[in-house]
């Protein structure tokens, strides 16, 4: 029976839920996914007769409950609240499951869906089993499904994209339309496809796994990271352990705890160390440079030796040529060596001709510019490696690399614009280069400016003719060989050069003829039998030693010497000029020219060197004859010998300042600035302190006066004296004569040194500030501690007063004419103004007399009464005249007066050891000129020992710097050692050095024959 019911249970339960799912379907429409296996929703619709509708569904729900009335269940522990719906309706009606069942209300709702309700209110009769009945709240129940997480996401997301794509769509509006701009990208771009492979970069570049192996393990890496933060986060005793060993963690949290201020102090100072570090080390090497540069500049060194190197035969003759150019820049008739002159018209190929002979593009390059603005000299000679150098550098250019070739033409081209100087386009300077390599035909030649027709805008006036004078002076040697250049693509009738020629060379027995641009000639001249005729010298007006015709490019400055070379062989061979035998085999191509043009050098250089070298012989034993008979006792010195010469006798004057005395320095250190100072001190302090009428008042105002005079003027005049001083001693030893041994030879660079050294040499800047504490202390003291200094201040002040006085008398007799003595004596007269100015003098006398303790200034009533009483004499007198007088008058009188009381001092220092007052012996004016005295001797102490311990060692370092920068600038040395003298020492050391170097080559010339 209780497995019966099991069974009716489980089957009711199950009809229940299939009916649940078909009412929805019948009376909805809407089809939902049953959650039942299919056998149970067949088993329902055989149950219901096939398609049943709400209405017996209904039935079949009532009789099923009916049938659970009977039934019983087991008790069990799981609470029915807690089970899913389907669950629930299993629990309560299965006879096997052992749960209790909770007491509850019944309905219909908890056997069907919660989301699908029935479209008819079905009756059914209640189940009497004791339950509460459940509150169907099912519009609760909808909201809580509806507002689940899930949906809100949901929700959101479809609001958050359409609110993204409305504010795109407003960004895309807000973007202008370029479509009108794509004309600015080139079309290459858009066709870029057709001419790039991609599909090819793509195969080259590597594949993912390739990469894979590339990049970082970073598996390991966080790994790693995680090791490390577990080592940090670990536990108390591992962190323990951790700062035990860290001894400088406190420190280091003592360190974060320093505010920024003190870590921007703390990097500044440690930028500043290392600023004045460098600072050091620059001036350190700064002077280890000009240490070696005087090492070098001293040639005569004579513990330097130098080994000898053997050099060939073609370098001793350029050095021969390059010593001649400095003894005889214009090449007249005495420099008769022979050298390869290259003359040309402007762009007729000379510099191509002669690169193709140095077989290297050396020279700067320009269509129809002038690029050849000053000569310059190519030693040709055979070497292992293609290099070239000039004469005055030891850098070597690699020929062979197109960096150094371009950077050998930078520097000719700056070597040419420096030698031409400003206002010109031309110069005659030369510039020598040495060029070494396998396979160059050793000889010397010159490449000279080319010559020109017409002065264009830009260059100077004067250029075509300082042209024509540097052709002619190279190629009057009449032992040069003329390499003369014709460019063979312009008619001959244009040619400039040619009748050059044939006026330094008529008879033709040096001059090479070279014919350029053949292949272009051949090209445009519709007769080839001119070229012929050129090329045979019967078109020209000019006789050669040879003719030659060569092609030295295609007009491309970036082709290389071997091209070119292929490109001449190959016309040559192709020629129809060789074909028609109007050209011969060995007048053709640079490679035979440059083997004439060196075996007639050589020719020319055996035929006429020694002969040079006895022209030179003759002319050295005429300059030594001439210094014989003219400086007999004297060595022959040339500029640079007698620089050092001067340089040392300087040096020794120089040092014979630290020799003067301290007694000398500071008497005519304290007598200047006695001189100096003396005038403020009588006129502007002494005599406005002495119009007071008790001694307060006169001290007070000294003090005064005083204190702004050692803060403002006296100071300074004290340091100009100091140096005034030092000028004058200095240029005393300069110019002093030292008897028969004195050499006016160095006078000009003596006066020189001494200005340059003397406007260089600055005073100590803190000397103005030292001497204002000593001066200052110095005038406060007014003690006079003996008898011996209060004479002393007695007698300095009679003299500062005696000199005024004297100066005053004189005054006085310029305005009023001489005496009766001297108008007997001297036969001489007063004029009017001086007898007014007589007659005014005796008047202000008279009224001094009735008062000697006149003021200093006369009253108005005063100048009327003088006035009145010169009118009652008959003479007219202007009040300013009157002033003027009583100026120099009354000031007789103080100074006379003054003087009296000096004496009287003389006996007073008693009274003022004692400190008696006495008005008649109140000396204040002693004690001020006692001050004044002793503040000249302190500060003539203190300037003696800046001057001996500091100015002077520094003056003597600025004559040294004065006397390098002399040496290395050999213009200034030309001009302040000249002289007839000096001359013939520099052409007799010239004319042997020139000898010297003849007799070697010569020696070496006869070895190699």
């Amino acid at each position: 029976m209780r497995h019966w019911e099991g069974r009716s249970g489980f089957s009711v339960s199950l009809l229940l839920r299939a009916s649940s799912w078909v009412i929805p379907e019948a009376g909805t429409g809407l089809g939902l996914t049953p959650s039942l296996p299919r056998s149970l929703l067949s088993a329902c619709d055989l149950l219901a007769g096939g398609m049943w509708r709400l209405r017996r569904a209904a039935v079949a729900c009532e009789v099923c409950q009916s049938l659970v009335k009977h039934s019983s269940g087991i008790k069990g522990s799981l609470p029915l609240q807690k089970l899913h719906l389907v669950s629930r309706s299993i629990y309560l009606h299965h006879p096997t499951l052992k749960l209790q069942r909770p007491q509850f209300r019944t309905s219909f709702q908890q056997f069907s869906s919660l989301t699908n309700l029935p479209l008819h209110k079905l009756k059914l009769s209640p189940i009497k089993y004791g339950y509460q009945p459940r509150r169907n709240f099912w519009p609760a129940r909808l909201a809580a499904r509806l507002l689940k997480l899930r949906y809100l996401v949901l929700g959101s997301a479809v609001g958050g994209g359409y609110t993204a794509k409305k504010t795109f769509d407003q960004w895309k509006d807000m973007i202008p339309d370029l479509s009108d701009y794509k004309w600015i990208v080139p079309d290459i771009v858009w066709e870029i496809d057709e001419y790039v492979d991609f599909e090819k970069i793509r195969k080259a570049l590597p594949n993912s796994e390739d990469l894979a192996k590339l990049a970082p393990d970073f598996d390991k890496i966080v790994e790693s990271l995680s090791l490390l933060k577990d080592f940090f986060t670990t536990g108390s005793s591992g962190e323990t352990a951790f700062r035990a060993t860290d001894r400088g963690s406190e420190s280091d949290k003592h360190y974060r705890k320093v505010s920024d201020k003190e870590k921007i102090d703390q990097l500044q100072e440690e930028l500043l160390h290392t600023q004045l570090k460098y600072q050091r080390i620059l001036e350190r090497l700064e002077k280890e440079n000009k240490e070696l540069r005087k090492l070098v500049l001293q040639k005569d060194d004579k513990g330097i030796h130098h080994r000898k190197l053997k050099k060939s035969l073609i370098d001793m003759y350029s050095e021969v040529l390059d010593v001649l150019s400095d003894y005889d820049a214009s090449y007249n008739t005495q420099d008769h060596l022979p050298r390869v002159v290259v003359v040309g018209d402007q762009s007729a190929g000379k510099t191509s001709v002669l690169e193709m002979i140095a077989q290297a593009r050396i020279f700067p390059r320009g269509s129809g510019e002038m690029m050849t603005r000053s000569p310059v000299k190519v030693t040709l000679s055979e070497g292992p490696h293609h290099v070239a150098l000039f004469k005055d550098s030891s850098r070597e250019f690699d020929l062979t690399k197109e960096e150094d070739l371009a950077a050998l033409r930078h520097e000719i081209e700056l070597r040419m614009r420096k030698n031409v100087k400003e206002g010109c386009t031309v110069s005659p300077e030369t510039i020598s280069l040495n060029v070494k390599g396998p396979g160059l035909q050793r000889m010397v030649l010159v490449d000279l400016p080319g010559v020109i027709n017409t002065v264009t805008s830009g260059m100077a006036p004067d250029t075509k003719e300082t042209i024509f004078s540097i052709s002619k002076a190279y190629m009057q040697n009449p032992n040069a060989i003329i390499l003369c250049i014709q460019d063979g693509s312009v008619d001959a009738e244009r040619s400039i050069v040619t009748d050059l020629v044939s006026q330094m060379d008529p008879h033709g027995k040096r001059t090479i003829f070279v014919l350029t641009k053949v292949d272009l000639a051949e090209k445009n001249v519709a007769s080839p039998s001119r070229i012929q005729q050129i090329i045979e010298g019967k078109l020209f007006p000019m006789k050669a030693l040879g003719y030659f015709a060569v092609v030295t490019g295609k007009g491309n400055s970036s082709e290389s010497i071997e091209a070119i070379r292929e490109y001449e062989e190959e016309f040559f061979e192709n020629s129809k000029l060789l074909k028609t035998s109007m050209l011969k085999a060995h007048q053709v191509t640079t490679r035979n020219l440059s083997l004439a043009v060196s075996d007639c050098f050589w020719k020319m250089v055996r035929e006429s060197v020694e002969q040079q070298a006895d022209s030179f012989k003759a002319t050295r034993f005429n300059l030594e004859t001439e210094w014989k008979n003219n400086y007999p006792r004297l060595r022959e010195l040339d500029r640079n010998e007698l620089f050092e010469k001067a340089k040392n006798e300087i040096l020794d004057e120089v040092i014979s300042l630290s020799q003067v005395t301290p007694k000398h320095w500071e008497e005519i250190l304290q007598q200047s600035l006695w001189e100096r100072v003396s005038t403020h001190v009588i006129e502007n302090i002494y005599l406005p302190a002495a119009q007071t009428m008790n001694s307060g008042t006169f001290n007070t105002t000294v003090d005064i006066k005083l204190k702004q005079w050692t803060d403002k003027q006296l100071p300074n005049k004290a340091v100009e004296v100091a140096w005034e001083t030092l000028q004058e001693e200095f240029s005393r030893f300069m110019t002093e004569p030292k008897g028969k041994e004195h050499d006016d030879i160095f006078d000009k660079l003596k006066e020189a040194v001494k200005e340059e050294s003397i406007k260089r040499h600055k005073w100590n800047d803190f000397a103005e500030d030292s001497l204002r504490v000593i001066q200052h202390n110095a005038l406060e003291d007014r003690s006079i501690s003996d008898k011996q200094q209060w004479d002393a201040a007695i007698y300095f002040m009679e003299e500062a007063l005696q000199a005024r006085l004297k100066d005053t008398e004189n005054a006085i007799e310029n305005m009023v004419g001489p005496d009766w003595k001297k108008r007997w004596l001297y036969w001489k007269n007063r004029t009017q103004e001086q007898c007014v100015h007589n007659e005014t003098k005796n008047e202000l006398e008279k009224m001094l007399k009735c008062n000697e303790e006149h003021p200093a200034y006369l009253a108005s009533d005063e100048i009327t009464t003088v006035r009145k009483n010169l009118e009652s004499r008959g003479v007219e007198v202007d009040p300013s005249l009157i002033k003027d007088t009583w100026h120099q008058v009354y000031r007789r009188h103080f100074l006379r007066t003054a003087l009296n009381h000096c004496n009287l001092c003389r006996r007073g220092f008693y009274y003022y050891q004692r400190h008696f007052v006495d008005s008649e012996l109140e000396c204040n004016d002693v004690v001020l000129f006692w001050r004044i005295q002793r503040m000249l001797a302190i500060t003539a102490n203190t300037l003696r020992q800046q001057l001996t311990n500091t100015e002077v060692r520094r003056l003597e370092k600025n004559v040294k710097e004065v006397l390098e920068d002399f040496a290395e600038d050999s213009e200034k040395k030309v001009k302040l050692l000249t002289g007839k003298r000096v001359q013939l020492a520099e052409d007799l050391k010239k004319v042997r050095e020139i000898q010297e170097k003849l007799d070697a080559f010569i020696e070496a010339l006869h070895q190699e024959k």
